[in-house]
């Protein structure tokens, strides 16, 4: 992988080159070529339906002259100077620019990113047997989802100096078993193929779709919870999209208070892309190394994330966030992870407590719910960060400890925030599990939690 990267450097700088001979040498500019390969095989009625693979390098320009900030990008290798021609016409029309922060200065990554090698080159077979494990664990329940590999590589440079490259694989299985009417459901993105079992991930999902059968109806109220991996992974990306977003904060649109107390003690949150085995690039768009940051410490709010305009904003430095050629949204902790509360091995068992913490969370729970997913989520408010959204893939009634029934899906409307505030956590599991993303290189990855309460206003008749 590193000729692809060299070749990518080499890009990087015949770019950089022709803007100095296009625009001349007082103008800023920076460059990152990436190369994405997506290979996905779809299946569903338990049988493979589809195998796509793609694969796109992509070189994106942002300049800087004359006080004005402009962008463009190409997939056309011997378009280079189309491109550079056409971002600095577009500056000419572009408005100032008084914010602009400067590039990056030179700074070396701690890391090149984690990259298997057999993922990068994973074949349709390695995925197939993936997917016919998966089918073959459902004991003859239908299932339909996708196993993909993901390997990236990319360059980046600019005319301070900065230049890096790096890579990152990523390997995923999000799939669903059927019993009847409902459906369980498994998911779990790591950096090899190698460590991706779907006759584990099989058995989960249908084990969660046979207890999910004939389920009950509960009326709408405040109900204890334990929140499975996946629900609280959702949390964890509101979290880090509408809460630890610099830009966010800057604007007042956050709940965020750094230095405050406003989680309990449980709650550690992390951001860390440089970390071994992370899913994503050692630096971000804009050239900055990545590295950890612990934006919750026990409970207490330390930092929200930067690129380089919201950092030059708050008198701060970037702490490498950057999204692609300064995107509206802000600043994004891509790599955000909730810490477990010990331990990080995973124990299978029966049921729908697919994990032995799970079980542990399930036991302390006299009166309850045990919950799988949460979709469909929106933000109602981001000020509090209340979002409402539904239950998915499996809910049950918990009583004095042990699970008793199925119940129907309900809808919530609960502060993300509020849910885990001081002496909301009532335990936090040991193993942590990293679901594969919706859009963009990004991992989320969280324990199973048990909450003292979460808002659930109206069930499955309303």
């Amino acid at each position: 992988m590193t000729a692809v990267t060299d070749t990518q450097l080499d890009v990087a700088s015949q770019v950089l080159d022709l803007v100095r001979e296009v625009a001349g040498p007082a103008a800023e500019a920076e460059v990152v070529v990436d190369r994405e390969a997506l290979a996905l095989t779809r299946f569903a009625n338990s049988y493979i339906h589809q195998n796509v693979a793609d694969s796109i390098t992509s070189v994106r320009l942002r300049l800087h002259m004359d006080g004005r900030t402009t962008a463009g990008s190409t997939t056309v290798m011997d378009g280079l100077r189309d491109l550079v021609e056409r971002t600095v016409a577009s500056s000419r029309l572009s408005p100032a620019d008084p914010g602009w922060p400067g590039l990056a200065p030179p700074s070396p990554a701690t890391s090149a990113g984690t990259v298997d090698e057999a993922t990068a080159h994973a074949t349709p077979d390695d995925r197939a047997t993936r997917v016919r494990d998966f089918v073959d664990a459902a004991g003859g329940l239908v299932t339909a989802g996708f196993c993909r590999t993901l390997y990236i590589s990319a360059a980046f440079c600019n005319t301070a100096g900065q230049s890096l490259s790096g890579a990152t694989t990523e390997a995923a299985i999000d799939a669903i078993a059927r019993a009847g009417t409902t459906d369980g459901v498994a998911r779990l993105a790591l950096t090899r193929l190698a460590d991706v079992d779907g006759a584990v991930l099989g058995a989960r999902a249908a084990a969660k779709a046979r207890a999910a059968t004939d389920p009950v109806e509960l009326p709408p109220g405040r109900y204890e919870v334990v929140l499975e991996h996946g629900a609280v992974a959702d949390i964890v990306a509101g979290l880090a999209l509408y809460g630890f977003n610099g830009k966010v904060f800057l604007e007042r649109r956050s709940f965020v208070k750094p230095g405050e107390a406003q989680f309990d003690p449980a709650v550690t949150l992390v951001d860390d892309g440089s970390a071994p085995g992370a899913i994503g690039l050692p630096f971000d768009p804009e050239g900055t190394p990545k590295r950890r940051l612990e934006l919750v410490t026990g409970g207490r709010t330390n930092a929200v994330v930067h690129d380089r305009r919201t950092a030059a904003q708050a008198h701060a430095e970037s702490t490498g966030n950057a999204l692609p050629s300064g995107t509206p949204y802000g600043p994004l902790p891509l790599n955000l992870t909730m810490l477990p509360g010990g331990g990080s091995g995973v124990s299978e068992v029966d049921g729908p407590a697919a994990d032995s913490s799970v079980a542990a969370l399930v036991a302390g729970v006299q009166s309850g719910l045990l919950v799988t997913d949460s979709w469909y989520t929106r933000v109602l408010d981001p000020r509090t960060l209340v979002i409402t959204g539904l239950t998915r893939n499996g809910v049950w009634l918990i009583e004095n400890g042990e699970i008793t029934s199925a119940v129907k899906n309900m809808r919530f409307t609960q502060s993300y925030a509020e849910a885990l505030a001081p002496g909301a956590v009532l335990g936090v599991g040991s193993s942590l599990i990293a679901h594969p993303a919706d859009w963009g290189f990004m991992s989320f990855a969280a324990p199973a939690v048990r909450l003292a309460s979460w808002n659930y206003t109206g069930g499955a008749s309303g």
